[in-house]
């Protein structure tokens, strides 16, 4: 069994994989202020949650975009189960060509669910994940990373929109029962869940029309049950993307 650890702007995602079965995969609030203690007792608590012993557990993955955290996350993960994790990024081998201008700058997250979406569905591909940023990878029919999109995430929108204005409240995101709204909050909850929805309806068709061809659409995310219901386009929903692509990189650099 391993650990697997998505440490993201917002949120840290941790999960145990045994094979290619997620076994569970819980969210901590992502905290830059945590000590290595703080972090081993977080770890210490989810396992025991899920009745995982620590002796069961055999290796360790990490992608991160949270740099500040990296060697935390390390000495705790090396405290507790006295192994040392893989970090996915430069030297670890992923099995994907990224054919864009600087490959190097490719967020690891992106580069996670890249791998388990070439695994998963094959390519071409596009691939969104909303979180605190909604990011969109494109994958041609020869399986390269061909690049993507970046956009503000559904609660750095809402979040700026209350921050800069006087009287709007802080809401749900949930969708409002019509588009066109009759009261303030709806009014909020339209633009924002519907308005995304349709904002990514928008970008696939673009993408579509310069790829010259559809291909299959995949949302992954914490936010992404609140949108994808409401786009008109079809798009497949699976949470469990970064932790299966977490699993095929640690295979493919340790089992192999």
């Amino acid at each position: 069994m391993i650990l697997a650890v998505d440490i993201g702007n917002t949120n840290l995602v941790i999960g145990c994989i045994e094979g290619e079965r997620i076994c569970f995969e819980e969210r901590l609030s992502t905290n830059i202020s945590k000590t290595e203690l703080e972090y081993v007792v977080d770890f210490i608590t989810i396992l025991n949650l899920h009745q995982v012993e620590k002796e069961s557990i055999t290796g360790c993955i990490v992608a991160s975009v949270v740099p500040p955290l990296n060697t935390v996350v390390k000495s705790a993960m090396e405290k507790l189960l006295h192994i040392s994790p893989i970090f996915v990024g430069p030297g670890v081998k992923t099995g994907l060509n990224i054919a864009i201008d600087n490959p190097a700058s490719v967020g690891a997250d992106l580069i996670v669910n890249a791998v388990a979406g070439l695994k998963e569905y094959g390519a071409p591909l596009v691939m969104i994940d909303m979180g605190t940023a909604t990011t969109i990878t494109v994958l041609d029919e020869k399986k390269n990373y061909i690049g993507g999109i970046i956009l503000p995430g559904l609660k750095v929108s809402l979040e700026a929109l209350v921050n800069r204005t006087s009287q709007l409240p802080r809401i749900s995101l949930e969708a409002p029962r019509k588009v066109i709204a009759r009261n303030t909050v709806d009014s909020m909850k339209s633009g924002m869940v519907i308005g995304q929805a349709a904002e990514l309806d928008g970008l696939i068709d673009r993408i579509w029309e310069e790829l010259g061809m559809q291909t299959p659409v995949v949302a992954t995310g914490g936010l992404a049950g609140c949108i994808v219901p409401h786009c008109r386009k079809e798009i497949l929903l699976d949470n469990e993307m970064t932790m299966k692509g977490l699993g095929y990189i640690y295979r493919k650099n340790v089992e192999e």
